[in-house]
């Protein structure tokens, strides 16, 4: 069988089940800041943009990877292929990258958990076009944190549509950005000379819009009390590829000194330009200080936490499209005969008919909508955040929740879906699925990236326990860990959900267990500096298994909210089969993934420092 049509696929009525019916953000949507945002202007935004991936966006994916952009050394210049480059121009004239953007921005004002849930859509048919199209989202960063000719740019970028980038990574400090050599120095007219080397920057160069506003990370030269060592050393400058008017936004025409000096050759994601970039070699590269304040790494984590939503939203919603296809696929594809009828003339079948297709099929299926809810989760404590600033206040607790969320959004989400589209999803198609014929080999190369930019599994797995739960002192773990709780006892289970309510309670007493222990770990690291090792060791098993717990969690609400629709004691807006197919899910992923929990309990009070005093020669 052939591959036919988009390999885009989309899940729009769970979409609207995780909105509507599970997190009840009907209530939020019509009112207050989302006056101009209710439920029936939501639900047909979904479908519209749906729509655009579907017939534009999602059609250049495999040519992009193909025939990836173009780079001339001569001229240090990237040309985007000619397929993306429509598809581009198709997403940024139909405005819904405006959901993203505040009204002070021209922007439709829209809850997080909608922004998402669309952006969901764009990431699953082209992820690479989304990343180009950032430009009008960073301005956020410009204009919340800038002085007055910071805002006004601001504003020229997003009316004008350039492209941004976010600039960190130097070749030889990697994931350290305190390491960073770039330098910044001060000149007589209040701009910045930027000079150095940057390397892996995402659109760094491309010919799809004007102008490109580098956001670059860099160290002050010659300014007294700023630019030590270390990450708060470091200043935040706005550096753009072509100069330009600050009060009209027109181009001078003058090259500003920072040029893309190579292209990396990758794995995947190939029609994303990844660049290296160098500043002031021969032509000063030209910027200025965002906001006249030297608080450079605390402005850039405001583009960064952002990019890490973005990674586990794009990482969930290629393993969604990639089950949807094996899903498909499986419906069509005949192979061998029932397990039941042992004949040698039995009719042949299809292979969903198969005991370890089914298994593996809902297991993409559980593992998709769990990756789902966590990041429709996660978004509802950036709804309250949202509700809380556009009434001026601030929702600490929500702020610190999704701050303990967003490692593990990026973290889990990335390992789960880069795992299950390789050993599940591809599998599925047999040999074809190692063929260019169907998608699936594309999403398993583009999806590998999720678990390492933006930072690595292992560096969100420290920054959860070291940042987010001892730094916190335990509150935002302890109201999530809370509110399971609470709703494990608050109510009896849906019928037929006992047993996966008690693997639940029990899994959450075992996560809990992990906690403590590692928490002694770094108390006692204090007077031992070696069992630091030991929090190294299990901090990445930590994020893997609260990623469980959260998400067996969520979907066993799902679950019963599903079967109270099949019971007839609530409405839902979906077929039957659906919700038979979350509560199948809903136990399944339980089933599956909570008793592995205590394993891991088990394997953390194993740990011990055999392996950190090996010998380097024993490897």
């Amino acid at each position: 069988m052939a591959a036919t049509g988009s390999h885009y696929h989309s899940n729009l009525a769970d979409i609207r089940f995780n909105l509507f019916e599970v997190f009840d953000r009907g209530a939020l949507l019509g009112t207050g800041a989302a006056e101009d945002m209710d439920t029936e202007t939501a639900l047909a935004a979904l479908q519209e943009i749906d729509h655009l991936c579907r017939e534009k966006i999602s059609a250049p994916f495999a040519d992009g990877d193909r025939n990836p952009p173009i780079y001339d050394p001569k001229n240090h210049s990237v040309t985007i292929p000619e397929s993306t480059k429509a598809a581009f121009k198709a997403y940024q004239d139909s405005d819904w990258w405006r959901l993203e953007l505040p009204a002070e921005l021209d922007g439709q004002p829209t809850p997080p958990t909608v922004r998402w849930a669309a952006m969901e859509l764009v990431l699953a048919a082209n992820p690479a076009l989304y990343m180009y199209a950032a430009g009008p989202k960073f301005s956020q960063v410009m204009y919340y944190n800038g002085t007055e000719r910071d805002k006004k740019i601001a504003k020229i970028a997003v009316e004008r549509q350039w492209g941004a980038t976010m600039v960190l990574t130097e070749p030889d400090a990697g994931s350290d950005v305190g390491a960073g050599r770039t330098k910044a120095y001060p000149q007589p007219d209040g701009t910045w000379h930027i000079e150095g080397v940057k390397r892996f920057i995402t659109s760094g160069d491309q010919d799809m819009t004007d102008n490109i506003l580098h956001y670059v990370l860099a160290r002050p030269v010659g300014v007294e009390g700023v630019g030590g060592p270390g990450t708060k050393g470091l200043s935040l400058f706005i550096v753009p590829k072509f100069d330009f008017d600050p009060e009209t936004g027109e181009l001078t025409g003058r090259r500003n000194g920072v040029y893309a000096t190579n292209v990396e050759k990758k794995m995947g994601l190939k029609v994303s330009a990844t660049c290296e970039l160098t500043f002031g070699d021969g032509e000063p590269a030209v910027g200025w200080l965002l906001g006249e304040v030297h608080d450079g790494i605390a402005q850039m984590f405001q583009v960064i936490e952002h990019a890490r939503m973005m990674v586990g939203t794009k990482a969930m919603a290629t393993l969604s499209t990639g089950y949807l296809n094996a899903l498909e696929y499986a419906k069509t594809r005949v192979q061998g005969a029932d397990m039941t009828n042992p004949a040698k003339d039995a009719p042949r079948v299809t292979i969903t008919h198969h005991p370890d297709v089914r298994r593996s099929l809902l297991t993409q299926k559980a593992n998709a909508e769990a990756l789902r809810m966590l990041i429709t989760y996660c978004a509802s404590f950036q709804d309250a955040v949202w509700e809380a600033r556009n009434r001026g206040e601030h929702d600490q607790l929500a702020e610190r929740i999704n701050d303990l969320l967003l490692p593990v959004v990026k973290g889990y989400a990335s390992e789960r879906a880069w795992v299950q589209l390789g050993s599940e999803s591809l599998q599925t198609f047999g040999g074809s699925g190692f063929l260019q014929d169907y998608p699936l080999e594309q999403y398993v190369r583009d999806a590998k990236i999720d678990t390492l930019y933006e930072g690595t599994t292992a560096i969100q797995a420290q920054d959860l326990f070291f940042r987010k739960i001892i730094k916190d002192q335990g509150v935002a773990i302890g109201k999530v860990s809370g509110d399971i709780q609470a709703w494990l006892t608050s109510a009896p289970a849906a019928p037929g959900f006992e047993n996966e309510r008690a693997l639940l309670g029990k899994a959450l007493a075992d996560a809990g267990a992990i906690i403590q222990l590692m928490t002694g770990h770094a108390m006692g690291s204090m007077g031992d500096p070696k069992k630091s090792y030991l929090v190294g060791l299990n901090s990445t098993r930590l994020l893997m298994v609260l990623g469980d717990v959260v998400c067996a969690w969520l979907m066993l609400r799902a679950g019963e909210v599903a079967q109270a629709t099949l019971d007839g004691t609530r409405t839902g807006a979906e077929s039957a089969d659906f919700y038979r197919g979350k509560v199948a899910a809903a136990k399944w992923f339980a089933q599956q993934y909570l008793p592995g929990v205590t394993a891991e309990k088990k394997k953390a009070e194993a740990v011990n420092l055999d392996v950190m005093e090996l010998p380097e020669s024993a490897f």
